[in-house]
């Protein structure tokens, strides 16, 4: 293991409330077994990391929804206790960006990569994304931004059916509305749908071709770049396994060295002069062999310990060696080493040992963790499965409410004013037709030598 600077604590942010994030209890290990005081700033209620032995304080995180104002007076009070410059690790996308916005503030207390301005928010917002990768050469997946609830509809059909959802940033979807930041749309009548939610969303919606998924296809890649511009520590995985199924946290994974990929991600990060850790996800096209852009995440991914090599060095490390201005070992790879969550995919986690294998809970050195996951996330599961009754419950009693209200109310015939068919104006077939047109976009209609679309297709599209 490479010997860090003890001298130097660090400071773990999570604004997040996810009590079961298991990549912040691999950071408070990684930095801990190395010897760093390790102050967590995070909501451990409920959660199996504050019994990990390797926290050496625990501080109140910001509150749900905080202002940059909000975070900045918790990371001043933290600084405040600490009492010496501390390396700062952002674990989530709300606390790397505010981090990012903060840094000139921060700078006496923490100890910071120097990023060029306003990259991380780039790189993090979905929408901005497309455009980063187009400008350096990188495949992404043709991505279309909505207008309107009928141009989300037409934007489905010309994407082609199923199609994959996002919200540029993820980070601004309130907890407990049911929105999940990436989700597969199998109709017209779904993307619609998701449209109408944009405001409660918190940004745009963006529609993307779906790479088909399946064995080998979807990856991702880890790693620091230092000071000097140089990648270190991390390396190309496959995800064998995710929650939920082709859109979702990695669950099970393996290291598998990819050259070409590798070579992909230095020429990304190069031409945008980043620094620091990121995480960024790919899903391979079978048809062309291409690695395309799916996300860049600013900050170290859940299942970064998958990338812990023969030298000790992962990307947590990286960070703190470089920020403290010592050597960095050079890599060890060790190719075919797997992770697992082990209460995503337990009958994984009982496959293979020692150093081959990186579990998320469980740690012969760290006990207490693994040991009170199980009783935490059964309790998690009844709740969640309470919750999801009630609200099924609720549904029920509503749509009976309105049938029984419909049952009496006149039918139209029996007060109608108007009994003849209703006019849509002169060209008004062709419009409905044609649909409405999306923002950068050819519309495909029969004149354009694509079949016109009816509902009985959208039906039959949401079915496959």
């Amino acid at each position: 293991m490479p010997r860090l600077d003890d001298r130097v604590p660090a400071v773990l942010l999570r604004v997040d409330r996810n009590p079961f994030h298991h990549g912040t209890l691999g950071a408070v290990r990684s930095l801990g077994r190395a010897g760093v005081e390790v102050h967590l700033v995070a909501d451990s209620t409920g959660s199996p990391v504050r019994g990990s032995r390797f926290v050496s304080a625990t501080h109140p995180p910001p509150p749900p929804g905080a202002s940059l104002a909000d975070i900045a007076a918790v990371l001043r009070q933290v600084a405040a206790r600490v009492s010496r410059p501390a390396v700062l690790v952002p674990l989530d996308d709300v606390s790397a960006l505010a981090v990012s916005a903060l840094g000139e503030e921060l700078a006496p207390g923490f100890l910071l990569p120097r990023q060029p301005r306003a990259l991380l928010e780039r790189v993090a917002d979905k929408a901005e994304l497309a455009a980063v990768c187009a400008s350096v050469g990188v495949p992404h997946p043709v991505t279309l931004m909505p207008g309107s609830p009928a141009q989300a509809a037409a934007a489905a059909w010309q994407l082609g059916l199923p199609l994959m959802a996002k919200w540029s940033r993820p980070w601004l979807i309130p907890a407990g509305r049911g929105l999940r930041s990436t989700v597969v749309v199998r109709s017209a009548r779904e993307a619609e749908s998701l449209y109408r939610r944009t405001a409660e969303a918190g940004s745009q919606l963006l529609l993307q071709t779906r790479l088909p998924p399946g064995p080998d296809r979807d990856w991702f890649v880890h790693g620091y770049v230092d000071r000097a511009g140089v990648t270190r520590g991390g390396g190309a995985g496959r995800k064998h396994q995710a929650w939920p199924r082709g859109a979702g946290l990695t669950t099970a994974g393996r290291w598998t060295p990819d050259p070409g990929l590798t070579e992909l991600v230095e020429q990304l990060t190069r031409a945008l002069g980043y620094r620091g850790i990121f995480d960024l996800d790919f899903r391979r096209d079978d048809t062309t062999g291409r690695f395309h852009l799916l996300d860049f995440n600013p900050r170290p991914g859940a299942q970064f310990r998958l990338f812990e090599d023969g030298a000790g060095l992962d990307v947590v490390r990286a960070l703190h060696l470089d920020l403290t201005h010592r050597p960095l070992p050079e890599p060890v790879l060790l190719p075919g080493r797997a992770f697992v969550v082990e209460n995503y995919a337990p009958f994984r986690a009982l496959r293979g040992r020692g150093r081959e294998r990186e579990l998320a809970w469980h740690a012969a050195d760290d006990r207490a963790p693994g040991r009170e996951l199980w009783g935490l996330w059964a309790r998690h599961v009844s709740l969640s499965l309470a919750r999801r009754a009630g609200r099924l419950l609720r549904a029920t009693l509503v749509s009976a409410r309105t049938n029984a209200i419909a049952d009496d109310t006149p039918t139209a015939d029996t007060d109608s004013r108007w009994s003849g068919p209703v006019s849509a104006g002169p060209g008004a077939g062709d419009r409905l037709r044609a649909g409405p047109r999306v923002p950068g976009a050819p519309v495909s209609t029969p004149a354009a030598g694509l079949p016109a679309r009816t509902r009985a297709d959208d039906e039959r599209a949401s079915s496959r």
